[in-house]
């Protein structure tokens, strides 16, 4: 006998609904917990990512309510962006009824897999009332100087026709299309994150509860170095070249300088030179690769001669200047000091240019200086000084502090900080996102939005054909506008902002999602945030999840909330695969979750999905896991019809001991072995016949991961009320010791036979019941036992 799951999952997602169950209010008297994962862009149909990573945070959700919490679940839609925009030209018709229809799509195949969200708090960033309050947001940044405009080489992906941030570049690729990135001069809006680099990288240290691996990537990106700008001059010139090194102690060892090729000097350094034109070309070819090629390991680096020298401060000798790909302007001054015989990249480009080399740091085991021609790379570890001067015999450690500080006496150096971060890039030349409040009048410059002007609303009619430029500057109704200080004619910007603006705050709109008078209620706020446990993809780590603790900083500083961190734990979720890849319609491998649903049912699929790997790690779709799954709701199914009037006790001492364990795993979002243990216990039930008692225990247990399911026979068992409703069991510490025990018996350390005493029985008494076990007679033959070890409630060892 099956249980009907389809009338059963439709029924209970209904009744949820109209009873507004998991509906959530603010009450002071009761402990809250916020539970949010990120919200998704709205493609209109669900896959196995999105249902592995919402059920989890689901079980959770429903955990925490039957735990007594006052629990907060929202979703919405992350609905802004290019990919709308695209499909609106593929399929004749407007993002805004293609985001819609898709959002609706998504709600339907959302509430099939039960999950127990407050749709009530539901979101979508595409609405005026939503992106309103971004509008409000930039405003008050650029009121602080953190909104400005300048004109620089940036991002482009001709594909998109829109600009990206440096974060948004993967592998030198587009992170939403995957093609190829090239470098375009355009005047942009920037947000000046850098202004909180000291806040986000100290502040990293509170983060006890993300991944170590996210709060590393975050480090990395902020990027905080140590070290000495040395000021190299220009042979022949008083043009000074400043270049940043953590490595001053290796200044002597410095054979030449590498500028990047878009650094302000190059091309004064280059004019009237014989290298001049294939400088001129090598600085064209690289205009057209992406950052992130430039510094890959991977990719072979390329460099021209300048035809200039500079003359290295330590020691007057002069060294060539190049003109080379892996070097960035943005990344400390756009110009190094190579020294290849400690740096492997230097080491590459000297040998592949014949560039000189010298020795300045000898590995402390090594009794002789090394020849820098018979190295076959770089020493990068530390050693003591050599051919470095009044410096030589020193550790390097001790010599890079004392070369820093002579430096910085004499004038050639100063010891500095230097970041990775740069400003954030917000400006894209697109349509569907929220249109950046700004006007411009040829006599009052660049002008705000005023407050009550907002929201500056998309118009409903705009051009999409797919070429370079904004749609928004081809609508003259929109264009066109009176400046709000003179009243002169004037014109908007028609840039619109990036969608990681949109996602950047949505955690704290969810606090009160119709507040009409700021971006969020403060009371509701100081309610509900930090978000308790935050979960979503690696992929995340440094874009949405920086930009958030970003914003979170800036609201602190606008005393709207006190708190500088918006989530208090994280979970990054693991990829579902098949067949070894990642599922994709490129790949063909792409599993339907509505086609699963449909034959096997929501609480089947959610089931599998948790027990099949640790939230953590990749996910190997296995279609017998599912059937596995099925079966097992069947046979808790059958259950029901066979109570007993009462368990024996080692039954109910089994329940226990799987209360604690569950208990304890859903704590840890070990929801795979919490199901093992609650499989094992039903196993054992299914064999032996339990009491309403336990078998209702096992139901609370298992109602976070199969809720339709477990409300089903909760109501048949008589209860009125959701099993949501009712407390998560708890275990009795007295009922975790078993009363009898399993002993192993070994002869000479070999086991032998097995035998069951009480916990609490005398040794002497268990060496004599070992010694006349009647299994071990091959073995004794009749001689007594040379000594007895007896290893307390494990193992009796008769040594002959």
């Amino acid at each position: 006998m099956f249980y009907n799951f389809k009338e059963i999952e439709e029924k209970w997602q209904k009744k949820w609904q109209e009873e507004r169950v998991f509906s959530a209010q603010a009450d002071p008297a009761r402990k809250k917990y916020y539970l949010l994962e990120m919200f998704p862009y709205p493609s209109g149909k669900i896959h196995m990512g999105h249902v592995r990573n919402y059920t989890i945070g689901d079980v959770a959700s429903r955990f925490m309510t039957l735990k007594g919490y006052n629990v907060m679940h929202p979703m919405g839609f992350d609905a802004f962006g290019q990919p709308a925009e695209n499909a609106a030209i593929k399929n004749k018709t407007k993002p805004d009824i293609w985001t819609r229809k898709c959002i609706k799509e998504m709600e339907t195949e959302l509430k099939k897999m039960g999950f127990s969200y407050d749709w009530e708090r539901e979101v979508s960033t595409c609405n005026s009332d939503y992106y309103k309050w971004n509008q409000w947001i930039f405003l008050k940044m650029f009121e602080r100087g953190l909104a400005y405009k300048k004109a620089s080489a940036v991002n482009w992906c001709p594909s998109c026709q829109t600009t990206l941030a440096n974060e948004e570049v993967i592998e030198g690729a587009c992170w939403r299309c995957h093609n190829k990135v090239e470098q375009k001069d355009l005047e942009q809006w920037y947000l000046k994150i850098t202004d909180y680099k000291e806040k986000l990288l100290d502040d990293l240290e509170q983060l006890k509860q993300w991944p170590e691996r996210v709060r590393a990537m975050q480090n990395n990106w902020i990027g905080k170095s140590s070290g000495v700008e040395i000021y190299f001059t220009v042979k022949g010139s008083d043009k000074v070249i400043p270049v940043f090194t953590t490595r001053a102690d290796t200044i002597f060892g410095a054979t030449y300088i590498v500028l990047a090729p878009e650094h302000p000097l190059v091309k004064e350094l280059i004019r009237g030179k014989s290298e001049e034109e294939a400088a001129l070309k090598f600085i064209d070819k690289v205009s057209g690769e992406s950052k992130a090629s430039r510094v890959s390991g991977e990719v072979k680096k390329e460099g021209v001669f300048t035809g200039s020298f500079a003359v290295n401060p330590v020691n007057n000798e002069e060294v060539p200047v190049w003109v080379a790909d892996y070097v960035l302007m943005e990344y400390g001054t756009g110009a190094i000091m190579a020294v290849p015989t400690h740096d492997q990249r230097d080491f590459l480009f000297a040998k592949e240019h014949r560039l000189p080399m010298r020795v300045v740091i000898q590995p402390s085991a090594v009794s002789s200086q090394p020849s820098a021609e018979s190295m076959t790379e770089a020493y990068e570890g530390d050693g003591i000084q050599v051919n470095s001067g009044e410096f030589d015999g020193l550790l390097n450690a001790e010599g890079k502090l004392k070369i820093s500080e002579w430096m910085e006496k004499k004038g050639i150096g100063k010891i500095r900080t230097h970041w990775r971060l740069r400003d954030w890039l917000i400006s894209r030349q697109r349509y569907w996102g929220t249109p950046i409040p700004i006007i411009y009048c040829p006599e009052c410059g660049v002008v705000p939005v005023p407050y009550g002007d907002l929201p500056v609303k998309l118009p409903e009619e705009a051009p999409f054909t797919g070429e370079g430029g904004s749609p928004l500057g081809k609508v003259e109704d929109f264009v066109r506008v009176k400046c709000p200080k003179c009243s002169g004619d004037a014109r908007r910007e028609t840039d619109t902002m990036a969608t990681f603006f949109d996602s950047s705050w949505y955690f704290l709109r969810f606090c009160s999602p119709r507040y009409d008078q700021a971006p969020f209620d403060r009371k509701e706020a100081a309610y509900w945030m930090k978000v308790d446990q935050y979960i979503g993809g690696i992929e995340h780590a440094i874009l949405h999840l920086l930009y958030s603790r970003f914003f979170t900083k800036f609201f602190q500083d606008l005393e709207m909330i006190d708190f500088g961190e918006p989530f208090e734990k994280l979970l990054t979720q693991g990829m579902v695969l098949k067949d070894g890849e990642v599922m994709s319609k490129s790949k063909g491998n792409i599993v339907d979750p509505d086609s699963m649903i449909k034959d096997y049912g929501a609480d089947a699929l959610r089931l599998f999905i948790l027990f099949a790997a640790p939230p953590e790690t990749e996910l190997e779709w296995d279609q017998r896991g599912l059937e596995g799954a099925f079966k097992f709701l069947n046979r808790v199914w059958r259950i029901q019809d066979n109570l007993k009037d009462k368990a024996d006790d080692s039954l109910r001492r089994s329940l226990h001991r799987t209360v604690k364990k569950v208990s304890e795993d859903f704590g840890e979002f070990k929801f795979n072995t919490a199901i093992a243990g609650i499989m094992e216990l039903t196993n054992a039930v299914y064999q032996s016949g339990a009491d309403r008692e336990i078998f209702e225990a096992i139901l609370i247990m298992l109602s976070p991961i199969i809720p339709h399911f477990a409300e089903e026979i909760w109501q048949a068992l008589g209860h009125r009320e959701s099993i949501f409703k009712s407390a998560w069991p708890e275990y009795d510490p007295g009922l975790l010791v078993e009363e009898s025990i399993e002993m192993v018996i070994q002869v000479n350390g070999k086991v032998r036979s097995k035998i069951t005493v009480a916990r609490d029985i005398p040794e002497e008494k268990l060496k004599e019941l070992a010694e006349k076990d009647e299994k071990l007679a091959p073995w004794l033959q009749g001689r007594s036992p040379r000594k007895v070890i007896v290893v307390p409630h494990k193992l009796v060892n008769i040594v002959l």
